[in-house]
This record gives C-alpha cells, sequence and structure tokens, in this order.
C-alpha cells in the first residue's frame, strides 16, 4: 500500500487559535485512493514546512500534499520551502489547479504553489482554505495513481492497473 504524507502550513493552526478544517479533507481524499495516511503535521508558516517536508521525505511516502503558505504574505513560504526539495517540476498540475480554482474565486491565481517529484515522491503545495484544497483535489483525481505509477518508473500504467490508457495491453 502507497503511503502519504501531509504538512498543514499554518501559524495559527499550530499554536491552537483555530481547528485545522483542509488536513482532515486531504486525509479522507488520501485514504479514499488507497493510501495509508501518515498522520498530518501541523506546523507554523515559514522554515517549519521544509523541516517537516524533509521528515516526511525520509519515510519516502509516495504522495505528500501540502496546505497553506501559498499566498503572498511575508509569512507564506510554502513554496520557497518546497521547490529546492523538487527534482523535477510539474508546472501543468499548479496550472490546472489555479484554473479550476479560478472559476470560483478571483483569488486563486495569487496561490504559487509547486508540484514536481523529490526521488519517487510527488509533492503538491495547495491553497490554505479547504474550498482551494477540494479544487486541488479534485484536479488531482484523475491523475494520481498515473502520477504515481510513472514516479515509481512504472511504464504506461502496465504495472498498476487504474483504468489508465490502455497503452501496454
Amino acid at each position: 500500500m502507497r503511503r502519504a504524507g501531509i504538512v498543514i502550513a499554518s501559524t495559527r493552526a499550530a499554536t491552537g487559535v483555530y481547528e485545522d478544517r483542509s488536513g482532515p479533507v486531504i486525509a479522507d481524499w488520501l485514504a479514499d485512493h488507497g493510501f495509508e495516511v501518515i498522520p498530518a503535521a501541523v506546523v507554523p508558516d515559514g522554515p517549519s514546512v521544509g523541516a517537516a517536508l524533509r521528515a516526511l521525505l525520509a519515510l519516502a511516502p509516495a504522495v505528500i500534499v501540502t496546505s497553506g503558505g501559498t499566498g503572498l504574505s511575508p509569512d507564506d513560504l510554502t513554496p520557497e520551502e518546497t521547490l529546492p526539495l523538487l527534482e523535477r517540476e510539474v508546472p501543468g498540475i499548479m496550472e490546472a489547479i489555479r484554473r479550476a480554482g479560478a472559476a470560483k474565486t478571483p483569488l486563486a491565481p495569487l496561490s504559487r504553489g509547486h508540484a514536481g517529484t523529490a526521488g519517487r515522491t510527488f509533492i503538491v503545495n495547495l491553497p490554505g482554505s479547504p474550498s482551494g484544497v477540494m479544487d486541488g483535489l479534485t484536479v488531482l483525481d484523475p491523475l494520481i495513481g498515473h502520477i504515481c505509477d510513472q514516479a515509481e518508473g512504472a511504464k504506461d500504467g502496465a504495472e498498476h492497473n487504474h483504468g489508465g490508457t490502455g497503452h501496454g495491453h
């Protein structure tokens, strides 16, 4: 079973000012997609995000989803903490997520998140709001199995049948 981790970048949630509502949405989505979910790390914005990502990468999960810290506030540093860890970026994922969000809010293009791979782990930065998270997960819905197959080195989804393209059958 593939494992997945979650990092919630929120100083207010990390300090108990309010309850994180995005982590449970992500955890449920990951479980629904067959992942064993590592308990979410809820950390303050800034360098703690990078530390949490590095700790999760040491566990070699198939997927890490972050939420929060992707805006323009001075402490919104999730993209800066994520980018140095990525070996390969997948900009089309973020373009699709911003496009999906823009259909609902004019603020979606302000999200500066990244998506890509670190080794065999796919990392994606989602916005901090539960609605922004749901928009992002909707984009990932038909892609996540194929992303994991490719990151693991599977050719054309032949090793794992996720109802893929049918190549190699």
